[in-house]
């Protein structure tokens, strides 16, 4: 198995790890009488701090999916896995850093940290596609 591979799936358990947390602490919140309801907004507005920053670390990673796994996908759709195997490793550090402070805080610090972690995961997104471009053009 190579390290796009590793990448990927322990990206997609991670995001499933987010969700499963997410699921039991709404879940834990209406059945102790803590939320009116099981309905909840998905963007965690109508909960405490905490099941905020978990329903929006669950968020953000499903979202950067797209670039993130879809980058991922192609290259190892194009047989292109050789551009994505060096930083692989770094975008999955990266993308599990960026959640593990999102749940962590909100504060300026944590805020300015987890934007970088995203720049990285972006900037090394932008350069896989570039290669990849580059190597069928």
């Amino acid at each position: 198995m190579n390290h796009t591979i590793i990448a990927l799936s322990a990206y997609i358990a991670w995001t499933i790890i987010l969700l499963s947390l997410l699921a039991g602490y709404r879940t834990y919140l209406a059945k102790s009488g803590k939320a009116p309801s099981l309905k909840f907004k998905a963007d965690g507005s109508d909960v405490d701090a905490l099941g905020e920053r978990i329903t929006r670390a669950q968020a953000n990673c499903s979202e950067s999916f797209v670039f993130i796994g879809g980058t991922m996908l192609l290259a190892l759709a194009t047989d292109s896995a050789t551009v994505t195997d060096p930083l692989a490793a770094y975008v999955l550090a990266a993308r599990l850093g960026q959640s593990t402070i999102h749940l962590m805080s909100t504060s300026s610090l944590a805020i300015q940290a987890r934007f970088i972690l995203f720049l990285v995961q972006l900037l090394i997104c932008g350069y896989w596609l570039l290669q990849i471009f580059t190597k069928f053009s």
